[in-house]
């Protein structure tokens, strides 16, 4: 019978490897390599987040067994992290969880669309928040917030304010009659469905934290 996957102590290394990276410290949740290690584990980032500043504390005998063995040798900790790499499926994640019943749901959040790979629902995250500060008169490309978005995740203002159009087509109080062919629509639906209906400040605390990825 497949079992999830759980932490395993060897990850230790992995986070610690994390930890120390300059400028050492905690790292942000959402943070690029925090969310990489999170899908290469398939451990939410909240998790790892938790444990860095488990880290941080040296919480435990292991954690402090861990720190002084490799805290002042990274070229050790290194080496001792391509080692277990190497043994996690011998290079071949396919292999090392053959048999593993993964349940993805974080993921799914950080991998390109299919209807456009320069988007991942992530994305569509922020524009939703942004779609909630601006009126629609606003959400086009010369917007100056729609700008700063684009640059942020290196993507055209154009794509930003035709995401917020279709958001637009979401939005139940606005009654568009008019109907959108695009794409996107399903994708928009569902994070619609998420976050369209909630608290917008905890979605702006939220989005302010998926930024950190793009940074």
């Amino acid at each position: 019978m497949a079992k999830k996957q759980y932490w395993q102590d060897d990850y230790w290394l992995l986070l610690m490897q994390l930890y120390l990276r300059k400028p050492v410290g905690i790292k942000p949740m959402y943070s690029k390599p925090l969310v990489e290690l999170s899908m290469e584990l398939h451990i939410a980032p909240e998790q790892l987040h938790a444990r860095l500043c488990q880290i941080s504390r040296l919480e435990t005998p292991r954690i402090e067994r861990i720190w002084q063995d490799y805290s002042r040798n990274p070229k050790r900790l290194s080496r001792a992290v391509q080692l277990l790499r190497g043994m996690m499926g011998f290079g071949s994640a396919s292999d090392f969880y053959e048999g593993v019943e993964i349940e993805e749901t974080f993921e799914r959040d950080f991998r390109p669309l299919a209807e456009d790979e320069r988007l991942t629902p992530v994305m569509l995250i922020l524009v939703i928040d942004l779609y909630f500060r601006l009126t629609p008169i606003t959400m086009v490309p010369e917007t100056p917030e729609v700008q700063e978005l684009a640059r942020l995740m290196k993507v055209p203002a154009q794509l930003v304010a035709d995401i917020l159009e279709v958001f637009q087509h979401c939005d139940p109080y606005l009654k568009r009659r008019d109907v959108t062919f695009s794409p996107l629509l399903s994708h928009c639906q569902n994070i619609w469905q998420r976050y369209g209906n909630g608290s917008t400040q905890q979605l702006a605390v939220y989005a302010e934290q998926l930024k950190e990825y793009f940074k």
